[in-house]
C-alpha cells in the first residue's frame, strides 16, 4: 500500500479545515498528520488501560493499580516525554510519544496485574449475594 493511499483517511479530515492540496498548507499538513498518528496509538494504548484499571476496579483492586499508573504516567511517561521533546529534534512529536509510552506501561502493568489475579487472591469472597 502506498504512503499516500494509507493516509487517505487523514487527509479526508483535514480537509474538513484546510485544503491539504495547497502549497501554503503543507508544513501544517505535514504535522497533523503526525499528530494524527501519534492521537490514534494514544488512543489504543489509553483505552487498554482504562479498561485494564477498570477491571481491577470491578475486584476491588484499586491500591497497587493507582500506584502502577503513578509509576507509569510519571518514571517513563514524562521522563520520555522531556527527554525526547527538549533534547532531541522531535520536539512536541517527541512529547506526545512519551506521553503514549507512560500509557503502555500503564497498560502492561495492569494487564499484567489482571492476568496475575487468581495468584494474587484478588477474586476470593469477591462475589457476595
Amino acid at each position: 500500500m502506498s504512503k499516500r493511499r494509507s493516509l487517505i483517511a487523514p487527509r479526508l479530515l483535514l480537509s474538513i479545515y484546510v485544503d491539504p492540496d495547497a502549497p501554503q498548507n503543507a508544513a501544517l499538513i505535514g504535522f497533523a498528520l503526525q499528530y494524527l498518528v501519534l492521537a490514534a496509538i494514544f488512543q489504543l494504548a489509553d483505552g487498554v488501560q482504562a479498561v485494564a484499571a477498570g477491571a481491577l476496579r470491578g475486584l476491588q483492586d484499586t491500591a497497587v493499580p493507582m500506584w502502577i499508573a503513578i509509576f507509569s504516567y510519571w518514571v517513563p511517561g514524562i521522563g520520555m516525554s522531556v527527554g525526547l521533546g527538549f533534547f532531541t529534534p522531535l520536539e512536541g512529536t517527541g512529547v506526545w510519544i512519551g506521553l503514549a509510552t507512560g500509557l503502555f506501561f500503564a497498560a502492561a502493568g495492569l494487564i499484567w496485574r489482571w492476568n496475575r489475579r487468581e495468584v494474587l487472591g484478588l477474586t476470593r469472597g469477591q462475589l457476595t449475594p
